[in-house]
């Protein structure tokens, strides 16, 4: 990492009241060679620059520390981690948190275990699979303390995708763009049909950049019914309360 990327990365980092040590930067630095590496034979991720990895990888990845919620020792599955995001970042930040890097493309769950390896961040266990598949999976349904995602759909299909997953008390933690009143009533109803209560939805600008963003937290407060989640494939093809795009 360039003088200037580590700069940039301080900022946002400090902007968001996280602090990093000087390990933690060097860890930063080499997760940056390795997605750039690992980007040149696999098509990891389509930002390429090391401005746009810090600043929309990185510090939008620590975004997700907002409000504490991922505080503690606690069990954490990310949901649709691509090619590490926001896992990777959190587990630098928070090495206390155990988390399970979850995805549906091999060579990308592939990539976060060898790069969690040669971080030695080992408190990182990645998985080939579905959130609709482990959700009825006794394994996993229901055995989590937080389930993070990061951009990956409408709040509704978050709402059987996550909830499932949680144990009664865990929280979803989802960081989202800009969303509107109708997406977050649509999320608030599929939430409580799959036993969740939305907490909170904190508008907030991505630091440096000025992106618009949104921390959604839902508590799961009682056990999600035996129906869900769908079949896969089948949650965002219908998903609950709300009409696919």
């Amino acid at each position: 990492m360039t003088p200037e990327g580590s700069a940039l990365l301080r900022r946002g980092l400090n902007a968001l009241r996280l602090g990093a040590t000087d390990d933690q930067m060097a860890l930063f630095a080499r997760l940056l060679d390795l997605l750039q590496e690992g980007n040149e034979r696999v098509n990891l991720t389509a930002l390429k620059t090391e401005e746009d990895i810090v600043l929309k990888h990185f510090v939008d990845s620590a975004s997700c520390l907002n409000g504490g919620h991922l505080d503690g020792d606690l069990r954490v599955v990310d949901i649709g981690t691509g090619a590490g995001f926001p896992s990777l970042p959190l587990a630098i930040l928070r090495p206390e948190l155990r988390i399970t890097p979850l995805d549906s493309i091999r060579k990308k769950v592939d990539f976060v275990r060898a790069t969690a390896q040669a971080l030695g961040l080992d408190t990182v266990h990645p998985m080939v699979g579905r959130a609709e598949t482990l959700g009825r999976s006794p394994e996993h349904r229901q055995r989590y303390d937080r389930v993070v995602v990061r951009a990956v759909a409408a709040l509704p299909i978050l709402m059987e995708l996550a909830l499932p997953l949680l144990a009664e008390g865990g929280l979803l933690v989802a960081q989202k763009g800009a969303i509107t009143e109708e997406e977050l009533d649509a999320g608030a109803n599929a939430a409580a049909e799959v036993g969740g209560e939305v907490e909170e939805a904190t508008p907030f600008l991505l630091p440096v950049l000025g992106d618009a963003r949104t921390l959604v937290v839902v508590r799961k407060v009682r056990a999600t019914p035996a129906r869900y989640p769908r079949r896969e494939g089948v949650p965002t093809q219908q998903p609950l309360f709300w009409r696919a795009k």
